[in-house]
């Protein structure tokens, strides 16, 4: 990697200014996963451990630049009280004197998290001056020595805390996090060990086709799955009865099988399918190959398939995952994500689980342990896998 790492910076007496993902989701004001901010601990457990102190900055949902307390960091902040043995404080705000005075009385190895960055459209900036956005930017790196993004999740965003701040601050380095997506997505996409086999699911082709197309030059097989599966039947003649698709798609995914066939790489879809006559969990099933009758929809792979996709799985020594089977949230629809979580997880070849609702389902199978890299970021992984250089790994300090 050639960007600076957290394990370059010489740390002690320094006010780290790190960018983290606590965008964790919350119930009755506890949090409910606390996956992204354990991820983050290693980092700030380093911060701590080398005698510096941290102003830790991030977002949660979408308050569209308003402060709105239903997005408060205040969960997330107490979650991480529990798990570092350090005094942890939320600001009150994200710039203003209050801040400024906590900051400068910031001991060593303390933590102050300010209060969710996007309170302020400048962090996007949206709805205000490139000017502003560039003054609020200086205000936040003007708390830290130093600055360490360790947010993957957000850094295929030029936003001001991922991307403006690093104008400001000298050294800029990559946390621990980001160093190991970097690390495991980087070496996949570079000199992945062969066979290498994608599974890329979903609903739709729209979301995945530069990342079809990307990984095309570097695979060996590709396991389509999902609603976006049904495009392709489509444009190779088939009947897909009440299936998802996307019409204006049905012409690229016929020059996505030629452009598979021309470069030898193996592009299978689902010879078989389950079927369900309501988007239901109610609803009356069946399984069927070849075509589908007007009425039935397609909600996750079949038998055959899930053996068949297994197989290939069984055989490979690099697997990149994005995007499940089926509908896994609902029951009856969830047997070919589960089983395809399951063939994964009984390899020894480096799995990398691409982020998002894949990520999503390896957890609810209990085998995300056996995963070799379960990504933190949903669209940056996918950019990053697109083969698109991110905005807030580009703006780090060069080593």
């Amino acid at each position: 990697m050639n960007k600076l790492t957290l394990s370059d910076l010489d740390v002690s007496g320094k006010k780290v200014l790190m960018r983290v993902d606590f965008n964790v989701p919350t119930k009755d004001g506890c949090v409910t996963d606390d996956t992204r901010i354990v991820a983050a601990l290693p980092s700030i457990q380093f911060v701590l451990d080398n005698g510096g102190s941290l102003i830790l900055i991030s977002h949660c949902g979408r308050p569209k630049g308003e402060k709105n307390m239903e997005y408060t960091l205040k969960p997330a902040v107490e979650r991480l009280s529990q798990l570092v043995d350090t005094s942890v404080s939320l600001a009150p705000d994200v710039i203003g004197d209050e801040v400024k005075k906590l900051v400068n009385n910031l001991n060593v190895g303390e933590i102050l998290v300010l209060e969710n960055v996007r309170f302020y459209k400048e962090e996007e900036g949206k709805g205000c001056t490139s000017e502003e956005q560039e003054t609020f930017s200086q205000q936040l790196a003007s708390y830290g020595d130093v600055y360490v993004s360790d947010a993957f999740g957000t850094a295929h965003r030029a936003h001001a805390s991922m991307v403006g701040v690093t104008k400001y601050i000298e050294k800029c380095a990559a946390g621990f996090l980001l160093e190991k997506e970097i690390e495991y997505l980087g070496k996949v996409l570079a000199s992945p060990e062969k066979p290498f086999v994608a599974i890329i699911g979903g609903a739709k082709i729209s979301g995945k086709i530069d990342v079809i197309i990307n990984l095309m030059d570097k695979c060996d097989t590709i396991l389509i799955g999902g609603g976006m599966a049904y495009t392709f039947f489509v444009s190779q003649g088939k009947k897909i009865g009440d299936s998802l698709l996307e019409e204006d798609k049905i012409e690229l995914a016929a020059s996505i099988l030629k452009q598979a066939e021309e470069k030898g790489v193996n592009l299978l879809l689902p010879v078989d399918n389950v079927v369900a006559d309501d988007f239901s969990e109610k609803a009356n099933t069946k399984i069927i190959e070849g075509d589908m009758d007007d009425g039935w929809m397609s909600l996750d792979i079949g038998p055959k398939t899930i053996e068949l996709y297994s197989e290939h799985i069984a055989n490979a020594k690099t697997i990149v995952w994005n995007g499940p089977m089926g509908c896994f949230e609902m029951t009856p629809f969830a047997s070919g994500t589960n089983a395809i979580c399951q063939a994964v997880a009984n390899t020894d070849c480096t799995s990398i689980i691409g982020g998002g609702d894949s990520v999503a389902a390896v957890k609810k199978s209990g085998v995300a342990e056996k995963m070799s890299h379960v990504s933190t970021g949903g669209g940056a992984s996918l950019e990053f896998m697109e083969g698109k250089e991110l905005p807030g790994i580009m703006a780090l300090t060069n080593k």
